[in-house]
């Protein structure tokens, strides 16, 4: 396995491609609300991130056919915008999106309450987020890969959650997934020792109910196969000596 050690010229266009990247979920994160259809969403995404000069990192990638994967309730990931998805008071959504900046990505997901959610739908939102900070505590030089992994899926499965295992984060740069896979759950081995320079995109993939998901015929939406809601939250993150750079959270705040 090969993980890339970015320059820094091309972290500084990694830099921009997070920050742009955060301002579109910033701005998507102001108009859900009910009556919404997940085909708007997508096109407001697509609008926001072509105003910047970038191309949307999902549009046509392996054949996706939008630019901002929509995933309600019990859809993990990778739910396809329609005009005929209508959010509804007390669903949950997940945006999952990605920049290229001057040949260069950031990935980022995060989930939303639609109006008034159920308590347990809003610990589970609050959960997956908090994973993933307890998780980038070992996201720095001299740690090992799976520290990252263990971190999440204890904290997440301590709420009794389940924690998605078909599907991992990755490597990230002048390619949307680069090595390393970057599972969610606890793994045997260590993994390779992380090295400043290393950009990763963590997200981890929670459920309420149990961990198994399942693909529906589109060949795109993952969804629990229990049918129980699903919550996602991912960041590209920069591995340094010290404490991590989050690259898709502007430093004026972050919205989440």
């Amino acid at each position: 396995m090969a993980v890339s050690i970015k320059a820094e010229r091309e972290l500084e266009l990694m830099r921009e491609a997070g920050k742009i990247l955060a301002i579109t979920h910033e701005e998507l994160g102001k108009i859900i609300e009910p009556g919404i259809s997940t085909w708007k969403i997508n096109r407001v995404g697509e609008e926001i991130i072509k105003s910047y000069g970038c191309t949307p990192s999902f549009l046509n990638y392996r054949g996706y056919p939008a630019s901002i994967c929509i995933s309600v309730n019990d859809e993990v990931v990778h739910g396809i915008p329609s005009k005929k998805r209508v959010l509804k008071e007390g669903d949950i959504v997940s945006l999952d999106a990605g920049v290229i900046y001057k040949g260069y990505h950031s990935d980022a997901a995060r989930t939303h309450a639609v109006g008034e959610i159920s308590k347990e739908a809003r610990q589970l939102i609050d959960v997956t987020k908090q994973a993933f900070f307890e998780g980038i505590q070992y996201a720095k030089e001299g740690c090992h890969l799976h520290e990252i992994s263990k971190a999440i899926d204890e904290y997440a499965t301590s709420f009794g959650y389940g924690v998605v295992r078909d599907l991992v984060g990755h490597g990230i740069g002048s390619s949307l997934h680069e090595d390393p896979q970057i599972p969610n759950f606890t793994q045997r081995r260590r993994g390779p020792k992380l090295c400043a320079g290393m950009t990763l995109a963590i997200e981890p993939m929670i459920n309420m109910g149990a961990w198994q998901v399942e693909w529906l015929n589109d060949d795109w939406t993952v969804v629990t196969r229990d049918g129980s809601l699903s919550a996602h939250y991912e960041n590209t993150v920069l591995i340094t000596k010290g404490e991590p750079e989050i690259l898709s959270i502007r430093q004026t705040g972050e919205c989440g």
